[in-house]
């Protein structure tokens, strides 16, 4: 499987994002990717509005998504991205969308809010309350995560354990101390402890500290950014999954039951 991975600072209009999302939709068609991830809240960025999440959001048959919508049926490309999508309560779900060939093939809503650092995602956000269910994508098996969720691996044990050989993580994972060294180690951790690909994409620019990344397996990073706009692109190997786990049978020796939503 090739994946494309879209890193970029979000504007503060849904115009500008859209137009940044279709280019990138068709960069990585030109390149042959598989699957393209887009960072977590592509709607609107604005550092100065606090609220800007409720501000911005849209329903998943709104403007934007029509956008992506229509480009995404001239090809076969897989796109998955994060919006913020109103809950009719006052708030709003963060909704990873995965989206093929003109169709939303698979919603996610956030498990975990990132109520951390003095920061309370919860204020403006409902969580979700379903594990996410696998996708085919390129001849792989894919879970998704949101952003703070790679802090919990009951999580990502829970996908790998269902059958994922990779998972995706859209994130706007925001600067602070040792925070660049936390999305590195969790990340490459995660890949590791499940004999999984982690494609882990960032948001750039004021406030986030991009750093997107794939790591294998093995805990090998295969392509990493940094700190600016980037789309990068790397190869998946059912195989390299296959062997991690032949020769570090993680998995087949574990002591611990299948981890179940509480």
């Amino acid at each position: 499987m090739r994946v494309a991975l879209g890193q970029f600072a979000v504007a503060r209009t849904w115009e500008e994002n859209l137009a940044t999302t279709l280019g990138l939709m068709r960069q990585a068609v030109a390149g042959g990717a598989d699957l393209l991830v887009l960072p977590e809240g592509v709607l609107a960025r604005d550092i100065t509005v606090p609220d800007i999440v409720l501000k911005s959001a849209q329903p998943l048959d709104g403007p934007f998504m029509s956008g992506v919508l229509a480009e995404s049926a001239k090809h076969a490309l897989t796109l998955q991205m994060c919006i913020h999508v109103p809950n009719g309560k006052g708030q709003v779900f963060n909704e990873l969308v995965t989206v093929r060939s003109g169709k939303i093939i698979a919603t996610y809503r956030k498990l975990h809010l990132y109520d951390a650092f003095a920061v309370k995602e919860s204020t403006n956000v409902e969580a979700g309350t379903e594990i996410p269910a696998l996708l085919d994508i390129g001849g792989m098996k894919v879970g998704t995560m949101t952003c703070y969720d790679v802090r919990f691996p009951e999580l990502a044990r829970r996908l790998v354990l269902d059958g994922a050989e990779v998972i995706v993580l859209p994130a706007a994972w925001v600067r602070g101390l040792a925070k660049e060294a936390h999305w590195e180690v969790m990340v490459t951790a995660r890949a590791l402890e499940n004999t999984c690909y982690m494609v882990a994409v960032g948001e750039c620019g004021e406030r986030n500290i991009g750093a997107s990344r794939v790591v294998d397996p093995l805990g090998v990073t295969i392509v990493a950014a940094g700190e600016a706009p980037a789309l990068l692109f790397a190869d998946l190997h059912s195989e390299r999954v296959a062997h991690a786990r032949k020769v570090l049978p993680v998995l087949a020796n574990r002591r611990f039951a299948r981890p179940e939503f509480a």
